[in-house]
This record gives structure tokens, sequence and C-alpha cells, in this order.
């Protein structure tokens, strides 16, 4: 039976911390300054990468990740296809696996589109969800997961907050999903009106709409960007505004023990200070680094069936 990676709610508690693990080999090669070793595990294999959106992290990282593990990769850009010129979705994605591709890994601002391509694609190619509108991001939970444990140790009873734009963000839901799975207590700070309905009863997580004094009790701190480009009105007054009550300072993180991490890009001086952005308590490099040995783990899981 061959494996794909459409969102967190498809894997079990053993499957995660199955990837997790494998992620670890491939970090410690990454972390060090000795040349990566030649892995030839995904020899012969060919991937194809659908970005539909623009990306700089997730794009890079699984171009990597393929690379480092022997498939042979290609990147596409799908601003320039054969959409543009009127092709349907369904038919321009046939043309590129009648070339003999064995994964499709997509990221798309419309959310069930992987799912849309399983449902559509013979099964044995395998299909990963790189981002698909404000529905998952499950690598990206994957690696922010494998973050915190190197830091925690454990994630059981730990205090994660999640501040920003909890609406339109697949982060925010991928890592709802993947952190409770994994003992944590997840609390969500955004305002009112970037706070989905019914978001305490679905994922069990409790919810702020104002930051206060309560970063003190957090172990750890995810900030999300606005994401201004989902947006068909205005949910705030302005970035100042954003800023001024949601934004992370170095006064507001002065009594926390927390670290500190984004999915990026990082709008600086509005989700975080730069002197955030620059501390020690900033994970958001060691998340990159991550990302890269999070994906070559799900590729190598992909392939072993």
């Amino acid at each position: 039976m061959n494996r794909d990676l459409l969102g967190i709610r498809q894997l079990s508690q053993a499957q995660i911390t199955d990837l997790l693990h494998r992620s670890d080999g491939y970090f410690r090669h990454l972390d060090s300054t000795e040349p990566f070793p030649d892995y030839r595990l995904l020899h012969g294999r060919t991937i194809a990468n659908l970005f539909f959106e623009n990306s700089t992290r997730t794009r890079t990282s699984f171009e990597l990740a393929e690379k480092r593990l022997g498939a042979t990769s290609i990147s596409l850009s799908m601003q320039t296809s054969s959409l543009t010129k009127g092709e349907s979705l369904i038919d321009t994605i046939n043309v590129i696996c009648a070339m003999k591709v064995d994964c499709i890994v997509v990221r798309h601002s419309s959310s069930g589109v992987p799912q849309l391509l399983r449902n559509n694609l013979p099964p044995h190619i395998r299909i990963i969800n790189a981002g698909d509108g404000a529905h998952e991001h499950p690598t990206q939970a994957l690696l922010d997961a494998a973050t915190l444990l190197e830091q925690l140790g454990s994630l059981k009873g730990k205090r994660i907050f999640i501040v920003g734009d909890i609406s339109h963000s697949r982060v925010a839901r991928s890592n709802m999903l993947l952190l409770k799975m994994l003992g944590a207590e997840i609390t969500l700070v955004g305002p009112e009106t970037l706070l989905p309905k019914y978001v305490e009863e679905v994922f069990d997580v409790r919810v702020r709409t104002t930051i206060g004094d309560s970063l003190h009790k957090a172990d750890a701190v995810i900030a999300l960007r606005i994401q201004q480009e989902r947006q068909s009105r205005s949910y705030f007054p302005n970035l100042s505004d954003f800023r001024l009550r949601y934004g992370l300072t170095p006064i507001q993180l002065s009594d926390t023990k927390a670290f500190i991490l984004h999915p990026g890009p990082v709008n600086r001086s509005v989700e975080l200070d730069d002197e955030v952005v620059d501390s020690e308590k900033s994970l958001i490099l060691r998340q990159v680094r991550r990302g890269v040995a999070i994906r070559m783990a799900v590729l190598e899981w992909l392939f072993e069936v």
C-alpha cells in the first residue's frame, strides 16, 4: 500500500513519533560541518515540486531533501504553466505524471487540492501536501514539533502559545492537531476577528484575545505571519495596531523562559521585533534546518512501502 501525506489527521501518534525519530538522524548530519552522507534511498525516483504559491523555505527544503536522498527533482513555476492558457489543473497534473513522476509535492492557495489530486491520480503516485489554503501544512507542524522537542525534551504538559492570524493559518491548524497529540497544552492568542468560531471546542484549546501578562506561563510561542493575501477585508485597524497588541517585543518576553518560533517569512516589527528574531530564545533558523531533515524523513517513509 502506497502512502501520502495530506494532513496530520491521517497520521497516528506512532507514525508521528517514527517520523520525528527518523528526522533526528538526518538532522545530526545537517547540524554538522562534515560533508553530508551520500544517501541513495530514492535513486531512480522522480519528484515534481508544484508550487502554485510563492515559497522560499518549504520549496528549497523539499528540493534539498529530495536531492540528498538521491532522487531526480524538478520544480515547476506554475504561474507560467499551461494553466495560464486555460488548461485545467487535473489536465496539467496528468501531463506531468505522464512523464513518469513518482511523487508530487504540491502547494496551492485553495484548501483541498492535495486531496483532489489523490482522488484523480493513479495510486502509485505519492502526494505530499506542502500547504493548501488555510487548511493544513503537515510538514511544518512536524518540523515545529521536532524543534520544540530538541529544546524541551518532551511536549507532555508543555504550554505552547500560538499568536496572530489563526483564522487564515494552515500552520496553526496542523500544529493544533499535532502538538495536542504529543501532549502539549495549546493557547491561541489573537484578535477576535482572526479567531475561528468554535475553535475552542473543535480543537480542545484555550483562546485569548489579549496577550496581557500570560506569556510568563509559556514554554514556547509560535508567532504567525499576518496572511494579508488571504484576507478579503480588514480584520484589524492596521499593522501598527496589530504590533501594539500582539507583536512580541523584548519587554513582553523579558519575564518568560519561552522559546520563539515562526514559520516565516517574518515581518519584522510586526509579529516580532528585531531583537526577538535575533535573540537566543529564537529558534527560527533551527526550524529551517529541521525542515530539511523532516522532509527527508517523510520522503523516506513514503517510499519504504
